[in-house]
This record gives C-alpha cells, sequence and structure tokens, in this order.
C-alpha cells in the first residue's frame, strides 16, 4: 500500500497505446530534453514500465537565472532493482514459451520514476510517445503517481496496470476507467486493519500517514469503519506535519505511510524516546527489513499485512555473502504483484488476437483493455482474479516482527486475512506465534464489567467513557453493554449485578424466629385456655364457679382457646383457601368472645334488678336467652363475613410493589370495606360490652366480675386502636406479625383479667372458695 505523495515506493503501471501510430511514427518530434537512462529491448509489442530505482531527491537552491540543473538523489533502491528485474525476467519467460503468444515477442522499455510525481509524468510521456519505439507502457506510480498520469493519459483509452497502487479511490470506474491493477484496494486492507485491532480489543489507537491523497483515503475510509467496530482515533497526524503530543496517549499506532517516510517517523520517536510502542504497519512496510538495521528495537512486536507473496526461486540458490535487499527472496510480494502485472497484459494480448478494427489488435488500447477487465488466468499456480471494478480478490499474510537471538529481524506470518471466505471467517490469527513489544492493551476507557453501563463523555470519543452501575432491578452480563436490561418480575438482580435470580420470597413462616414465637405463644394460650376450663369443671360444684355463671364461663374459655389458635392460621404461606377462611374465622371467633362477655355482663345487670322488689326480670334473661344472644351477637358477624366472601373475597397475592429485590406473599383483603366492617362489628360489641361492664362496676360485692371484664375491654381497646396504625404502617411479614399480635394480645388480656383471679382462689386460696367469702375474696381483686 505505498504512494509516492508517501514517499514510498511508486506502483508500476501498464500501458497500452501510443499517440503515434505505427503509420505515423516518423512524424512525432519529441519537444525537450531526452531522458538516455533507460533499460530497453525491442520485441513486436513493447511494454513500458517505470519504477523508484533512486528517491529522495538532494535539495539545491533556485537562483532563476540559469536552467536548474538535473536532479541528485539521496538513495537507491535495491528493492526497486529487484522489481525491475521481475519485468524483464517475466517477459523472457514468455517469450521462451511455445504455447503462448507464439507469434508476438515481448519487449520493454524501463525507465526511472524517482519516486516523484514529474519525473514519472515525464518518462511516462516519452514511453508512451514511441522513445524509443514502444507499443506499449507500463509505469511504475503509487496512487497519487497513478491519478496523476491517468487523468493526463485517460483520455486517450491508455489503459494503465498498477502493482502497488492501493488507493480505493481509484477503484472509482467512472473516473478511471481505464485502471487495473494486481495490488488489492485498500478498501479490504482497511477492513482487515479493523478487524485487527478489534481482534485485540485494542479501542483506542493512534493514526498517522504521508501527506497524500493515498493516506488521506487510507484514513477517512478507516476512520469510517472503525465506527462500526467500537475503534476510536486517540489522533490522527499527517507527516511531515510534526508528530503531534498525543501520540504518547496511545500505544497502538497505526501508520499509513512508505518505507523511506517511516525512517524519519523512527527518528523522531527515537528523539523523544518513546518506548513500547505497537505499531500497525500498512503494506507499504510491513516487510520492509531495512527499518530494522537503524531501528530494530523500536519495531519489535509490529504487525502489519503484507500483500500475498510468492516463490520465484528453486530453493537451491546461495545469497549468503551477498546479502542485500535486492538479494532478499523471502519475502517476494511486490514483485509477485510486478509478476503478474506482466502476465495480465499477456494474456490480454493473447485473447484479443481476433480483434478485427481496422487498426490493427496492438494500436487499439479500448480492444486490450476490454479483455484486461475480463481476464482471469493462473500464475505459479495461483488462481488470478479481477472484480468489476478492476481490483484483484485481497488475500494479506499477518506479519509479525520478531527479534531473533542475534538481533536480527524474523518475519513470522502469524495469520492471514482472505476477502474470499464469509465475513467473520476471513481473519485468522495464531496468537500464540506472536512477539509483543511490551504489552498490547491500549484503551481510552478501561472495559465495563458485567453488572456496569457504558456512559459517554460529552464531547469525547464513544471510546471514552465512564462505567455506571446497573440501576437498581437492571442487569448487564456482557462486558460494554450500553445498556442494563430490566430483570422479570419475579427475579431480582444478584450483588453483582450481573444475573437475574429469583426474588427472596418473603411471608411470616414457621421457621422464622418471629413466626416460631408467634406460634409458640399461640399455643400456649389456647392450653392455658384448656387448662383452665380443666380447672373449672373439677371446681364447678364450689361457689366461686357458680357464681361466675358457669356455662358462659365455659363457653367464653373454649372461644378464648379458638381466638389463640386462629392466630396460627396467619402464619405460614399464603394461599387462597387459607386467605378465605382466616379473615372470617378471625372475625367471628372474637365476635363469639366478645359476646359471650356481653351476655356475662347482662345477667350482672340483670340479676342485680332481680333482686329488687317486684322484678321479674331474669325470666327474660335465662340460660336460653343468654345462649341465644350469644348466637345472635355471632350471627350478625357471620353474615357480614358471608357478604365480604362473596362480593370480594380474600386472596393471596404476589406483591413486588414494597420492596424491590423481595416478592412479598400476603393475603390481600379483596374489600377493604369488608376488613374493616369486621373489624368494626367487633369493635361495636366490645364498646357495649365496655359500657355495660362500666355501669355494673359498682354492684354489691357478689357482681364485682363486671370490673374484671371493665378492665379486660380496656386492654382490648388499647391493644386494638393501637394496631390500626401499625397496620397501616408495616408491610409484608411485619403486616402479619402485628395482626397476630393484636389476636394473641388482647385474647391474652382476656383470659388473665377475667379467669386469673379465679383460678387463683380455686388452686392456691380453697379457703376463700365459700359463699360466705366469696363476695369479699372476689373484691380483693
Amino acid at each position: 500500500m505505498a504512494l509516492l505523495a508517501a514517499n514510498v515506493l511508486v506502483f508500476i503501471g501498464l500501458f497500452t497505446g501510443s499517440f503515434c501510430t505505427a503509420g505515423t511514427l516518423d512524424s512525432c518530434v519529441f519537444l525537450g530534453e531526452r531522458e538516455e537512462l533507460s533499460l530497453y529491448e525491442d520485441g513486436d509489442v513493447v511494454i513500458g514500465g517505470l519504477f523508484p530505482l533512486h528517491f529522495s531527491p538532494v535539495s539545491s537552491p533556485l537562483t532563476y537565472k540559469t536552467k536548474p540543473p538535473p536532479n541528485s538523489y539521496n538513495y537507491f533502491s535495491s528493492r526497486a532493482l529487484r522489481w525491475m528485474h521481475t519485468m524483464t525476467f517475466a517477459i523472457k519467460e514468455i517469450n521462451k514459451r511455445n504455447d503462448f503468444l507464439s507469434n508476438i515477442t515481448l519487449g520493454f522499455h524501463i525507465r526511472d520514476s524517482c519516486n516523484d510525481i514529474p519525473v514519472s509524468l515525464k518518462a511516462t510521456l516519452q514511453l508512451v510517445n514511441g522513445q524509443p519505439e514502444s507499443n506499449l507502457s507500463t509505469e511504475d506510480a503509487g496512487s497519487g503517481v497513478s491519478m496523476a498520469l491517468l487523468r493526463s493519459l485517460g483520455s486517450f483509452h491508455i489503459p494503465l496496470v498498477s502493482y502497488f497502487a492501493s488507493c480505493s479511490c481509484l477503484s472509482n470506474q467512472k473516473e478511471f476507467p481505464t485502471f487495473m491493477r494486481t495490488m488489492p484496494s485498500d478498501a479490504f486492507q482497511i477492513r482487515a486493519l479493523i478487524q485487527l485491532v478489534r481482534y485485540f480489543g485494542w479501542t483506542w489507537v493512534g493514526v498517522i500517514g504521508v501527506e497524500s491523497d493515498y493516506a488521506r483515503f487510507a484514513i477517512q475510509l478507516f476512520l469510517q469503519e472503525s465506527m462500526h467496530y467500537g475503534v476510536c482515533a486517540a489522533y490522527t497526524n499527517f507527516y511531515p506535519v510534526e508528530l503531534n503530543q498525543h501520540m504518547k496517549t496511545s500505544k497502538v499506532i497505526v501508520n499509513f505511510s512508505g518505507e523511506s517516510e517511516m525512517q524519519d517517523i523512527l527518528r523522531e520517536v527515537q528523539r523523544r524516546n518513546m518506548t513500547g510502542l505497537q505499531w500497525i504497519a500498512s503494506e507499504a512496510w510491513a516487510t520492509a527489513k531495512s527499518l530494522w538495521e537503524k531501528s530494530g528495537k523500536l519495531l519489535q512486536g509490529t504487525l502489519g499485512f503484507a500483500i500475498q507473496r510468492a516463490a520465484m526461486c528453486k530453493g537451491t540458490e546461495k545469497f549468503d555473502d551477498v546479502y542485500s535487499p535486492y538479494f532478499d527472496v523471502t519475502q517476494l510480494r511486490v514483485s509477485y504483484n510486478v509478476y503478474k502485472a506482466v502476465y495480465l497484459v499477456a494474456h490480454s494480448l493473447q485473447d484479443m488476437s481476433d480483434c478485427k478494427d481496422g487498426k490493427g489488435p496492438f494500436q487499439n488500447g479500448s480492444c486490450l483493455l476490454h479483455y484486461m477487465k475480463r481476464t482471469n488466468f493462473s500464475v505459479l499456480g495461483k488462481e488470478v482474479n479481477f472484480d468489476q471494478n478492476g481490483d484483484p480478490i485481497a488475500y494479506y499474510d499477518l506479519m509479525n516482527w520478531q527479534e531473533m537471538s542475534d538481533g536480527s529481524l524474523s518475519l513470522v506470518k502469524v495469520g492471514f486475512y482472505d476477502a474470499s471466505l464469509p465475513s467473520g471467517q476471513n481473519l485468522v490469527i495464531n496468537d500464540s506465534m506472536i512477539q509483543w513489544p511490551v504489552g498490547k492493551k491500549s484503551v481510552c476507557s478501561e472495559s465495563c464489567p458485567p453488572g456496569f453501563r457504558v456512559a459517554r463523555r460529552k464531547g469525547e470519543p464513544i471510546c471514552c467513557y465512564d462505567c455506571i452501575p446497573c440501576a437498581e432491578g437492571e442487569v448487564s452480563n456482557a462486558t460494554d453493554s450500553h445498556e442494563c436490561s430490566p430483570c422479570s418480575e419475579d427475579t431480582w438482580p444478584n450483588a453483582a449485578r450481573d444475573l437475574c435470580i429469583p426474588k427472596n420470597v418473603e411471608f411470616l413462616s414457621y421457621y422464622d424466629a418471629l413466626g416460631i414465637l408467634l406460634c409458640t405463644t399461640s399455643v400456649l394460650g389456647a392450653c392455658m385456655s384448656f387448662l383452665v376450663v380443666v380447672v373449672f369443671f373439677k371446681y364447678k360444684d364450689t361457689p366461686i364457679v357458680r357464681a361466675n355463671n358457669m356455662e358462659l364461663s365455659f363457653l367464653l374459655l373454649v372461644f378464648l382457646a379458638i381466638c389463640f389458635l386462629v392466630s396460627l392460621l396467619f402464619i405460614g404461606e399464603p394461599s387462597d383457601w387459607l386467605c378465605l377462611i382466616k379473615f372470617p374465622a378471625f372475625g367471628i371467633s372474637f365476635a363469639l368472645c366478645i359476646s359471650c362477655l356481653l351476655a356475662k355482663t347482662s345477667v350482672v345487670l340483670m340479676a342485680f334488678r332481680a333482686r329488687l322488689p317486684g322484678s321479674n326480670v331474669m325470666k327474660w334473661f335465662g340460660p336460653m336467652q343468654q345462649r341465644a344472644s350469644v348466637l345472635l351477637g355471632t350471627a350478625v358477624q357471620v353474615f357480614v363475613c358471608l357478604s365480604w366472601l362473596l362480593t370480594a373475597p380474600p386472596h393471596a397475592n404476589y406483591n413486588t410493589n414494597y420492596h424491590s429485590s423481595k416478592i412479598i406473599i400476603e393475603c390481600v383483603t379483596g374489600s377493604e370495606v369488608g376488613f374493616w366492617c369486621v373489624l368494626g362489628y367487633i369493635g361495636f360489641l366490645a364498646c357495649m360490652c365496655l359500657v355495660m361492664a362500666f355501669l355494673a362496676r359498682k354492684l354489691p360485692d357478689n357482681f364485682n366480675d363486671a370490673k374484671f371484664i371493665t378492665f379486660s375491654m380496656l386492654i382490648f381497646f388499647a391493644v386494638w386502636i393501637t394496631f390500626i396504625p401499625v397496620y397501616m404502617s408495616t408491610v409484608g411479614k411485619f403486616t402479619v406479625a402485628v395482626h397476630v399480635f393484636a389476636i394473641l394480645a388482647s385474647t391474652l388480656g382476656l383470659l388473665l383479667c377475667i379467669f386469673a383471679p379465679k383460678c387463683y382462689i380455686l388452686l392456691l386460696r380453697p379457703d376463700k372458695n365459700c359463699k360466705k367469702k366469696t363476695s369479699q375474696l372476689t373484691s380483693q381483686f
């Protein structure tokens, strides 16, 4: 990929046709000074060629008083000499064949382009004007030179075949219809380079090149393609403009320069003492071993794509004693392109031998170009094909510059790029064979690990970003994720936020410490109630039991035990059927208890009034009426619960609103009105009971049980009034725990306040359990 403007080796171009036809050749007059230095061999068809045998002109001041002297040059290119001899070798090889162009002898006319556009243009014009007589011409030109010559000669339909012009701009057949090449277009190399840097994770690279059309097109294409692969240019710089300080910000540098320009760049890099750089070479200098002699350490580990090579040697030659770039036959890459360029012309001449247009087959450039664009052939056992733009199918060897034990350079093939393979499979790299300079990381920002997302920095390239943790409820499971994905409703991010895991399920379990405590309290409370039943049954004939309405006392104790056990329905994993049962069971059991207390309080009042002269109240409030009042008080609650269940029944619900990382399994009431109606009715019964007990508190001592009922009701109200705000402000299992606590606390309050004094007398003070002292003993409590 070399350019003249990049001060790299120039390309070869093949031209056909002449400004002077065979019949008018004698009348052509050359204007200006003749350049006598050339290599010429006559033939039926003479192919012209230009090679950059010399380069880097010596500057001399212009006085504008005398004619400037001929240019002199600092360097001689042994590589270009080898390319020139490749052309003559290919032509002589074709002439020796009997099966190919047997009636035509090829000749050559070769001039020095001096790696300079004006010199190249002058030499080309001499070639195509028959100096000496040439039927065809081949020109050595880089991309910039090729464009200059094509614009000068294109209107004459003179085909040009380049072996080293790689600029993708030359694929434009509308602008350059007479152009062909055996060098792959830069479009392929750019894709290969982008895939290379992306393969190694180099997202922050420097891009430099020579101030030329070739480098500008290449860098522009590189920047466009890099956007699709997430690769950013830390800087772009064109030589000979001074290398900027940003070169220190990226350790990986993609260099679209030629061999001679690279020497100047390396000198500047040495002057600045910049080390540890990973060079990515364009094919213009990917195999330029001469750079190693003075800057070997700087280039160690260089990676670059080199055009396809070929062996033209048999392997028996020995050049150990006469080594020079000319004799280096290990990297016959550009030479191979020269060889293919000559054979392209030869095969086209063979194919066009039947072209009859009255002008002769070899003076018609358009006819030759027609066949050149359709020619496919094999050289050295390899197929040579061209696309519709006249470009060959690209194949590159990935070369790694490795230092040998003796300090010499070894160009090691560590992979390849084959544009004919499917996308994603066309780049193959053997990582284990690569020798690195120091390290191989070059990024503007470190990769964002899973669990984070990329946050672009305003005003900076896309490769410069911050890593932001995924928001609550979101995960990213890939490196450098641009977005975090939300977890589903029943999953939640793990601690690293790179995986959605099932949410923790929360409910008041029998295995929780809180659940165990409440469950134990519930069972103990029920056991206490049944124990009191046993005590009362054992002492059922004693005065203190008979004086406290034994039947209602037994019913109340059973209902209190049920209230204790109902709290167990609130513990454990909620389900629809459990939710349907527990709320009505809670409401009905408490309605039974309060109704019993209300009946007991009513009996106290009625019994007092029955002692008044002429009163027959007790006949309307006997045992049957007491049982009926309990059932009636409970029936209202049953009706409320049935209405609730039939309209909007409670059900289990998976709640994710309160805590994002948990699924709270809870029983929702279905109807808030139904729930508060149940509580409200219990409160209504409790209020009636409290009022009646309060009215009976100062009755004679024999009926002082009302004092304990009053006190128990006060505890009951204290519990449930406190319950309401706490219940409304808690969530999850703690809401259930508050509800269970209220049930247990209020039930235990009723049990202790009403029955503890009596059990004390029955068990510990039996001497007080007599008719005479019943009133005195009850008043002590």
